[in-house]
């Protein structure tokens, strides 16, 4: 061997030596740092290209059903100004408020929306369950006086006359009002049936939610798809030993439309079943007063675009388009890529990835003559007051 090879092969020695500590190094900072990422901290970005088509707004002018303009507006006229201008970029036509309550409180929440802005709101009523009794105490709520179910009724036809179009229902309606004894009040429990029966002879319908996604009622363990969500909202969560299955749940739901058929129900964020279309269209076939509305479950809707898309067709007079806002543009950017593109594998909610489950959705690319009909026909049909609204804008139908 000559000097010339001995040199090289010391000189490659040094070298191999000295950057075995840097690799050792390397290896041992990405060890630490997969150790620090904690579970709410993973953002994953897809590597994907895809086309990508990103509707500015609502192709048609939009009636959005699920929104809460008393408590997320909180009677500010400067936000539902803001609002409103959100509404007019988006080509929101019309908002349905979920918050008007009853009684003299109606008053106040039709001045707040009415005053300026009466054409672009419409107001639903409240049962107002515990009336002066205290919080803490269920045996003195108001729902435990043997007339009550009376009196709402007779409460609703005010309302009507002050110029409600429904009514809402909250989801502790079944899963946090309780009975003296302790129990939970359950949803078909014939107390309230006079409510029900008297939304039908006015012509009220009644939006109602109705349970919550099925991962919420499954055990908080490594198989929960929900576990990050429920991670960051542990009061979410219903376990078996303290709450109705989620099964009892949408079974109380749909026994009351069932015994209630003259009644228009709307079942909220899609009758809490868009994990289970196929049991959700049997509802629909068998119950032709049941509709849904769509409201914070694209996230549901669009990882399954071909099982919900079919749904879309068939079940269109029935589909009502809601988003649980008032929304901001990028919330609502979502709603619109999955109704009206192609579009695969994309976020169902700018800057809060995962709000719901680590999943992207993908688009539904549905006709205009459907589009048309979620976004405003099948609300002009089922809400009073929507009809008129929309041809006082000249939008046609």
């Amino acid at each position: 061997m000559n000097a010339i090879s001995l040199s090289r092969i010391c000189i490659l020695f040094v070298f191999l030596c000295a950057s075995a500590p840097l690799r050792e190094t390397s290896k041992t900072q990405a060890e630490e740092q997969t150790k620090a990422l904690t579970l709410d901290q993973f953002q994953p970005r897809s590597m994907l290209v895809l086309p990508e088509h990103h509707p500015a707004r609502a192709k048609f002018p939009a009636v959005d059903v699920h929104v809460h303009c008393r408590h997320k507006l909180r009677q500010s006229p400067e936000a539902l100004a803001e609002y409103v201008r959100l509404m007019d970029n988006q080509n929101i036509a019309i908002s349905v408020s979920l918050d008007g309550e009853l009684g003299e409180r109606i008053e106040e929440h039709k001045q707040f929306l009415w005053t300026k802005y009466p054409d672009r709101f419409v107001i639903f009523a409240n049962i107002d369950w515990q009336g002066d009794g205290k919080a803490d105490q269920p045996a003195t709520w108001d729902c435990q006086r043997h007339d009550f179910g009376r009196r709402m009724a007779v409460a609703l036809a005010d309302a009507k006359e002050r110029g409600v179009s429904g009514l809402k229902v909250f989801k502790d309606f079944g899963l946090a009002y309780r009975n003296p004894d302790g129990s939970l009040i359950a949803i078909d429990d014939p107390r309230w049936d006079p409510i029900w029966k008297a939304c039908g002879e006015l012509g009220l319908p009644i939006l109602i939610h109705a349970g919550d996604p099925a991962a919420f009622f499954q055990p908080l363990d490594r198989f929960n798809e929900r576990y990050e969500e429920l991670s960051r909202h542990p009061d979410w969560h219903f376990p078996a030993d303290k709450f109705p299955s989620y099964a009892e749940i949408l079974a109380s739901f749909i026994r009351v439309v069932e015994r209630h058929p003259k009644t228009v129900f709307i079942g909220a964020h899609f009758a809490n079943s868009p994990e289970d279309l196929t049991q959700l269209g049997g509802w629909l076939d068998k119950f032709p007063n049941l509709n849904v509305e769509l409201a914070a479950r694209i996230a549901e809707l669009g990882r399954q675009p071909r099982a919900a898309r079919a749904f879309c067709l068939k079940y269109s007079d029935r589909i009502l388009f809601g988003t649980d806002g008032p929304r901001d543009m990028k919330r609502l950017a979502p709603h619109w890529r999955l109704l009206e593109t192609a579009d695969e594998y994309f976020p169902y909610a700018e800057d809060q990835y995962p709000p719901q489950g680590f999943w992207n959705i993908y688009g539904l690319d549905l006709p205009d003559d459907v589009l048309r009909k979620i976004y405003n026909k099948n609300a002009a049909r089922l809400i009073p007051g929507v009809k008129e609204r929309l041809e006082r804008q000249h939008i046609p139908l």
